[in-house]
């Protein structure tokens, strides 16, 4: 839309070195897309970063080749920047001049691929194991695992060695006879409301003669099934929908979520384009506690306002108590101290009419901004984040749609 090109002329704008000193963006004409397409800058920017020094390392290498003995010891040399990314987005940030004038505007983290993929699964003591049904008749030997499955079993399984390793033994709070389960949830169902926020689709496979597609979406989550038909995008193979979705569910009959992009057409039915599939139960009880994202900043109006249902003196509070961990202890000075750990940073925050107050809450997410600090129970929390995922169709397997 008209609204978005502005803004994307107003980031650009924000790279420009001086001018941008007088012209601090506007808050009030800031929203979620501003912060969504400076995070996208900032993400290629690091893409580009990688490339760099992959091609740098590549061209270093050849040239100690072409120099003969060195060669074999340095070719380990090449597969190390890309694995290096982390601390080279963590190195990356201060060397960018353009980054600073951006950081006025918050960012969020946009992840290249699903959040999964960076977060082992969420099988962090939750396993999914596939139940099948037997084979049968002669069609049942070439059915898919998919058409087989009658259900999923979740569960986990240690085998400890008698009498139990002191490790565990001494463990603050631990109850030796259950090892690592500890501080599982109970098996009642519970309900829950899940929100989708669906910002757009890149590159999608053509659907028509034309070689666009009409784009809309689909969702599926147990019994509700929502076709999102009125609102498809005509002729647009990189459509942006920026739609939210809400959905009550019950786990763990209700746990895995389908969004999918299908196209729009006149006559007969409507081509499924690819779908991509979600366990939402995994998110949700993963330490890594994928529900809402962390944000980097805590505000109370504005484009940036806390989204997350409990503040993040809650969180953690709940976070430090099941994990039996000691804390949090706000001190005076804007410090707080989680177990042997003391984390420091702002004490007020305003409200819409610039009135100040006192507030715990920055510090709180100082301490879960680098919860995977915290000795034995930290682990690093989901940021509040946009997932790239791929879409697929069952008809062609593994190729991304």
């Amino acid at each position: 839309s008209e609204e978005e090109k502005e803004k994307k002329k107003k980031k650009k704008k924000g790279g420009g070195g001086e001018e941008v000193e007088e012209e601090e963006p506007d808050e009030s004409m800031l929203d979620w897309w501003s912060k969504y397409f400076a995070s996208i800058e900032t993400m290629k920017e690091q893409l580009r970063q990688q490339e760099a020094a992959a091609a740098e390392a590549e061209e270093k290498e050849e040239m100690e080749i072409a120099e003969g003995s060195k060669g074999q010891a340095k070719s380990k040399e090449k597969t190390k920047p890309p694995k290096d990314d982390k601390k080279k987005k963590q190195q990356s940030a201060p060397e960018l001049p353009e980054k600073k004038n951006k950081q006025k505007i918050d960012e969020l983290k946009v992840f290249n691929k699903e959040l999964e993929a960076e977060f082992d699964n969420f099988e962090d003591w939750l396993h999914t194991f596939n139940l099948l049904r037997g084979k049968i008749g002669d069609n049942d030997d070439n059915a898919t695992e998919e058409e087989r499955t009658v259900g999923r079993f979740k569960g986990s399984m240690c085998v400890y060695k008698v009498p139990l390793p002191d490790d565990i033994t001494k463990e603050a709070g631990y109850d030796p006879n259950f090892g690592m389960f500890q501080g599982i949830p109970s098996n009642d169902p519970i309900n829950v409301l899940v929100r989708v926020y669906i910002v757009r689709a890149t590159d999608l496979h053509p659907a028509d003669i034309n070689g666009k597609a009409d784009p809309y979406i689909a969702i599926k989550l147990g019994k509700t099934d929502i076709k999102d038909k009125e609102n498809y995008i005509s002729k647009q193979l990189n459509p942006v929908f920026g739609k939210s979705f809400d959905i009550e569910a019950t786990f763990p009959m209700e746990s895995m979520l389908t969004v999918a992009v299908y196209d729009w057409d006149l006559v007969g039915t409507d081509d499924l384009i690819g779908e991509t599939k979600i366990d939402l139960e995994n998110r949700y009880y993963s330490k890594h506690r994928a529900t809402c994202g962390v944000s980097q900043t805590y505000s109370i109006h504005g484009y940036n306002t806390w989204r997350d249902p409990m503040k993040p003196s809650q969180i953690l509070s709940k976070l430090c108590k099941e994990g039996k961990v000691d804390g949090p202890h706000f001190g005076p000075g804007g410090r707080v101290k989680v177990a042997n750990r003391v984390f420091t940073g702002p004490t007020e925050i305003e409200d819409e009419n610039g009135q100040k107050k006192q507030t715990d809450e920055h510090l709180a997410l100082s301490v879960l901004r680098h919860w995977e600090d915290i000795p034995r129970a930290g682990c690093k929390l989901v940021p509040e984040h946009v997932e790239t995922r791929p879409l697929l169709n069952p008809d062609k397997p593994g190729i991304e749609q």
